[in-house]
């Protein structure tokens, strides 16, 4: 029985949140199908997101939640060697709602129910209500099995999170101190809490994201850790490229800090798109009262960062952009053991998010 853990912390426990690129039982997906955030009824997102629970179920299990509407249908578009498992949820985006897991070195596997509020509550959230993505996490670590802390009063989602697994957070001011999240705690305290939650000692600050109207700037757009004491950056000389700026200054801060184990950190730079990455089929996303309404032509936030990397491989976003090659040829130099996946995911680009955003992995346990 999978139950909630109360009066004690992860790092008090002795459990930390691995690093990505550490071993992984299995990841963790969601179906899409919310007509207000996907264009022609989710349809074609739907077959973005089984092109890459394919790719990831060539290296390692894979589940999908899908409701109870979508449930044959999405059952019928994956393959056998994938789970499917009935999750309602309000949106598909498992790396925000669903838990964090933890491991021990004595071969414990617990998790982080982070409160979730569908990025900014009712200051700026991306819609309402968001109850059932709340119950994501805990739903998912019942189905694993999983004891669980819940973070009552706290707010975080796992794409404002990167860690090395040996002490270190990656993360942005833009969106941890945002005004929907957590405004009654100063950054001490927040800092606090994400030491005490994912096992760490020290938080790097990186000061923007790259998309402030929606996740108000995620980590997993912008950095990452590749191996311990290395990072990757997005980066572009283009002056006139829509996130010159946080790339340039995220590239900067990153290569003038220190991780927690007093490594001065390596740095390797990873382009951007070419052009920015333009939301077409507006028009099919329905038009909801409390959401912003959709244009066509509006720039959607495609980041060659938001790969996920799983045993044995990396699966990287491409956007059908002149530099897809360059980025799998970069992160290919970064993960030289890894087999470098690119899949095309410019509709999960157009809902909001991408490869990383609609993951969440498991970690394998010492046996």
């Amino acid at each position: 029985m999978a139950k909630r853990i109360i009066g004690t912390t992860p790092k008090q426990d002795g459990y930390r949140m691995p690093a990505e690129f550490e071993p992984q039982q299995g990841v963790w997906m969601l179906w899409p199908e919310r007509n207000d955030n996907w264009r022609d009824g989710g349809k074609p997102a739907q077959k973005t997101f089984a092109d890459v629970a394919k790719a990831i179920a060539r290296f390692e299990k894979v589940t999908v939640g899908a409701s109870v509407r979508q449930y044959q249908n999405a059952r019928a578009k994956l393959p056998e060697n994938i789970r499917v498992v009935e999750l309602e949820s309000d949106d598909a985006w498992v790396r925000d709602c669903g838990p964090t897991f933890l491991v021990n070195d004595r071969g414990g596997l617990r998790a982080v129910d982070w409160e979730f509020n569908a990025w900014g509550g009712l200051v700026d959230g991306l819609y309402f209500p968001w109850d059932k993505d709340d119950q994501i996490a805990r739903k998912i670590c019942e189905i694993a099995d999983v004891d669980s802390y819940r973070t009552e009063g706290f707010v975080l989602e796992g794409g404002s999170i990167h860690v090395d697994g040996e002490g270190t957070v990656l993360t942005t001011e833009m969106c941890l101190l945002s005004e929907g999240r957590n405004p009654d705690k100063s950054k001490e305290e927040i800092e606090q809490m994400l030491c005490d939650y994912l096992g760490c000692e020290k938080v790097l600050w990186i000061k923007d994201g790259i998309d402030p109207d929606e996740t108000n700037g995620h980590i997993d757009d912008v950095a990452c850790f590749v191996a311990p004491g290395e990072v990757a950056c997005i980066w572009t000389e283009d002056k006139n490229h829509p996130f010159y700026e946080q790339a340039q200054a995220a590239y900067k801060f990153l290569s003038e800090a220190t991780d927690a184990k007093g490594r001065k950190l390596k740095v390797h730079k990873l382009c951007l798109t070419k052009k920015p990455c333009l939301l077409e089929g507006a028009d099919t996303i329905d038009a909801v009262e409390g959401t912003i309404p959709r244009e066509d032509g509006e720039v959607s936030i495609a980041s060659y960062m938001n790969f996920l990397i799983v045993n044995g491989a990396v699966i990287l976003p491409q956007y059908g952009d002149e530099n897809d090659a360059v980025a799998i040829e970069q992160v290919q130099k970064m993960f030289p053991d890894r087999e470098v996946v690119g899949v095309q995911t410019k509709e999960v680009a157009f809902g909001g998010g991408n490869i990383h955003c609609i993951t969440q992995q498991q970690p394998a346990v010492k046996k």
